[in-house]
């Protein structure tokens, strides 16, 4: 029997950078952006606040533009502060990088297992489960087992290690895509 799991993001990653003001390191993306238009250039910034002293930062979003390259829709949604805008933009690996930041996922995602619960499922049972990411959320997959599964993730990696729980990719380290795996009990 195939399960099908999805981690889904719950709000916007914080946002790694130093803030100049306090020395803090987290920034909170509400989704506005601001706009700027020099004559025929553009320029747009997402805005976030410190967590510590509510400073703002611009981070880079478009810089130095002409209008006529930007599409409509794009421009559309940065006048409406679309929060699904911010939220692809903060995963656009281009931004992160132009912008020198980092995101911090932690509490802003969950499991869906589609409510499926497994402790009166029997010892010999063999689950197959296919995870899906809603986003590209960095998550560590023994983790995500340990929740699904209600099991610790000591208990994962023995199972890990005893060849009762497989995948066709490494276990260890940090995912951000769709993986499968098998447990057998």
């Amino acid at each position: 029997m195939l399960e099908n799991w999805v981690v889904m993001p719950t709000c916007l990653p914080l946002v790694l950078r130093r803030c100049h003001a306090c020395a803090s390191e987290r920034f909170r993306a509400n989704g506005k952006f601001r706009v700027n238009a020099h004559h025929k250039l553009i320029d747009a910034w997402l805005l976030a606040l410190c967590t510590v002293c509510g400073e703002t930062t611009k981070l880079t979003v478009l810089e130095r533009m002409n209008v006529r390259s930007v599409r409509p829709e794009l421009l559309d949604r940065l006048h409406d502060n679309d929060p699904g805008l911010a939220t692809e933009l903060l995963q656009d690996p281009v931004v992160r990088r132009r912008n020198r930041i980092a995101l911090d996922w932690d509490n802003a995602w969950r499991l869906d297992t589609g409510g499926s619960d497994h402790p009166d499922r029997e010892v010999n049972d063999v689950l197959d489960v296919s995870v899906r990411f809603a986003a590209r959320i960095p998550v560590r997959p023994v983790r995500l087992i340990a929740e699904g599964c209600g099991l610790s993730r000591a208990e994962v990696g023995r199972l890990i290690t005893e060849g009762n729980l497989v995948s066709a990719i490494r276990l260890s380290g940090t995912l951000s895509g769709d993986f499968t795996f098998t447990l057998k009990r």
